[in-house]
């Protein structure tokens, strides 16, 4: 059966209802709403603008309540922009979501020009006065963020260079990343007599026939090469626009300013950087080697890299087999969390059809604590479809579970955000597999959980190389598309290694990957989750005792500790050279165990 046949066959694929947000674009209650944020930035800056110290000096109760006002209107707001967020993902080339969208952040980045001396005056308190009103209720709740927010202080600017950069942000990253995200979803890519989008495109790269491959791999490149002008441009552009931000803010390596809002420190990062890297040959290189062989060749085509195996069984699932798989895997491990992630089927928290004009890839939403989630995936019934579904909804459970911290503390650092997505993958996968009984099944399967980690920390390890790379090179002026491509390159044979071919066209790949627009040097945040996760999921196969539970706290606490102290209950410590040894070591043995059967 095809995966279109078994599509037809399963239940609808199920589209999300942000009515819980939202009845509409234009409904009276988004407007009502909007013009109640205004009214409520500029009556709050009313009120506390130049009082903070004076509330401090008369002790913690004034300041705790000018914090709770602000938590609400930081609620009020982000439920605005979820749903406008949510509205536009669902159609980026419909004019009218657009310009709801755009509209929006222009109201939003407008009333919430009065919030920005909020947080700048609180880093002008008094250190000694303000740890010791932290430390008494009612100030306590807040002392993680207060603290979280302290280390931004060396970054910070003047209120009015703030307000310019805050107010200059709608046209300036923001504006090219709509252009960014409208231009991939207008791309249309012909194939075999049809004309794709971009996620059915690159699904074809995963397709038995290798003539189908082939074809949708040289024409991805060929389409993205058309727009090659554009993209540069907007790397570019994206790339002095940061430059600019980080000299004025301070920040001496190009990627600082991510490893401060990830909460990790640089040189833990390089740590792990240099330990994958070192790794390569081990991995990557000696998995690709190894598949190659199974093809009956001495090297890859790139379009042949996630291919199914030649032997593998055509495996296909429904929607309802895979939300069946993921409910039961997580039920195994916890009926708390399954009956978490129930909800996002039952209530419709999830949009799956690929649709014209959709986001590609796949994301989860946290909205608002006031609300819930929301999962996009452009399902296609393939394997890795069902592992995607799991990482969604694993950090779906992580945002539910996270609420209760409220809209400041809620938010996870991206160096725990990964953390129960790769776990809720890793336990789908052990479920599937055990349920495995032919061999070639077996073996196709292990060898596509290798693929994905190897994407997940090999991949994310050599765009955040190749990240580095073009913002250093920036510096020197603008970069032509060629040396881009150059830039890509270089960092594809080291990551994949000798048994990967690349042909014409692979060279502008670069182009399509949406973190580099959206969240420079985002990506070493999956390696870094799945380094976690092995790492942890090593504990659990241990049956240490309470794991569920410290498990649930560790999501529970959203971002109201740093994870060194998260990761500690475990046994665990990131800073430890070895500790990304252990999550690597998993990956490793996966191909032992591949190179046996």
């Amino acid at each position: 059966m095809t995966t279109d046949s078994l599509l037809r066959a399963s239940d609808d694929l199920p589209v999300w209802r942000l009515d819980d947000l939202y009845p509409g674009l234009d409904s009276p209650e988004v407007a009502a709403d909007l013009a109640k944020a205004a009214r409520d930035c500029r009556a709050f800056a009313e009120t506390y603008r130049g009082k903070l110290a004076s509330l401090l000096a008369e002790g913690g109760a004034g300041l705790f309540d000018a914090i709770a006002a602000y938590e609400r209107i930081d609620d009020l707001i982000t439920r605005i922009m979820s749903y406008a967020g949510l509205v536009y993902s669902e159609n980026t080339v419909d004019p009218a979501r657009a310009k709801f969208y755009g509209d929006a952040q222009e109201k939003i980045t407008a009333a919430s020009t009065d919030l920005l001396f909020f947080q700048l005056e609180l880093n002008r308190l008094d250190d000694d006065a303000l740890t010791a009103a932290l430390a008494q209720p009612p100030l306590d709740h807040y002392r993680p963020w207060i603290e979280d927010l302290r280390r931004e202080k060396p970054y910070q600017l003047e209120d009015r260079i703030e307000q310019l950069f805050h107010e200059k942000s709608v046209t300036g990253h923001s504006a090219w990343n709509r252009l960014f995200d409208e231009t991939i979803a207008g791309l249309r890519f012909a194939i075999d007599g049809k004309e794709l989008t971009l996620e059915p495109a690159l699904n074809l790269l995963q397709d038995r026939n290798p003539a189908l491959r082939e074809t949708a791999a040289k024409a991805i490149g060929a389409t993205l090469k058309d727009k090659l002008g554009l993209f540069t441009l907007v790397s570019n552009v994206l790339a002095k626009d940061k430059a600019i931000s980080d000299q004025w803010r301070g920040f001496q390596d190009v990627a600082d300013s991510r490893h401060l809002s990830n909460r990790v420190e640089g040189e833990v990062v390089e740590a792990m950087v240099s330990a994958v890297r070192a790794a390569y040959p081990r991995l990557s290189h000696r998995y690709y080697a190894l598949k190659a062989r199974w093809f009956g060749k001495d090297k890859l085509m790139y379009w042949d890299r996630n291919a199914p195996l030649p032997d593998a069984p055509q495996t296909d699932y429904s929607w309802t087999q895979a939300r069946d798989a993921v409910l039961s895997a997580y039920a195994r491990f916890s009926p708390d969390m399954a009956n978490i992630a129930r909800r996002f089927f039952d209530d419709r928290w999830i949009d799956a059809p690929v649709r014209p004009g959709k986001a590609p890839g796949a994301f989860a939403h946290p909205t608002s604590p006031s609300v819930h989630p929301y999962v996009l995936v452009n399902y296609q019934g393939k394997p890795r479809d069902v592992m995607t579904l799991a990482h969604e909804l694993g950090h779906g459970v992580h945002q539910v579970l996270a609420a209760p911290q409220g809209p400041l503390m809620a938010p996870t650092p991206l160096t725990l955000a990964e953390t129960a997505s790769v776990f809720g993958e890793m336990l789908t996968f052990r479920a599937l597999l055990a349920a495995a009984r032919d061999p070639a099944e077996r073996r196709a399967m292990l060898a596509s959980k290798v693929e994905d980690m190897l994407n997940t920390v090999v991949r994310q390890i050599a765009f955040y190389s190749f990240e580095r790379k073009l913002h250093i090179e920036r510096k020197n002026g603008e970069l032509t598309a060629e040396q881009i491509c150059d830039l890509w390159m270089s960092v594809q044979g080291e990551s994949l290694g000798p048994a990967i071919e690349f042909g014409p066209g692979y060279e502008t790949y670069w182009a399509y990957i949406p973190h580099f627009i959206h969240s420079p040097f985002y990506v070493y945040a999956y390696a870094f989750g799945d380094c976690l996760v092995n790492s942890l999921y090593g504990v659990y196969q241990q049956a240490e005792p309470g794991f569920v539970e410290k498990y649930f706290a560790l999501l529970s606490a959203g971002g109201s500790k740093h994870y060194s102290e998260l990761l500690a209950p475990f046994g665990l410590d990131a800073r430890d050279p070895s500790f990304w040894a252990i999550g690597l070591s998993m990956i490793e043995g996966m191909i032992d165990e591949l190179e046996k059967l």
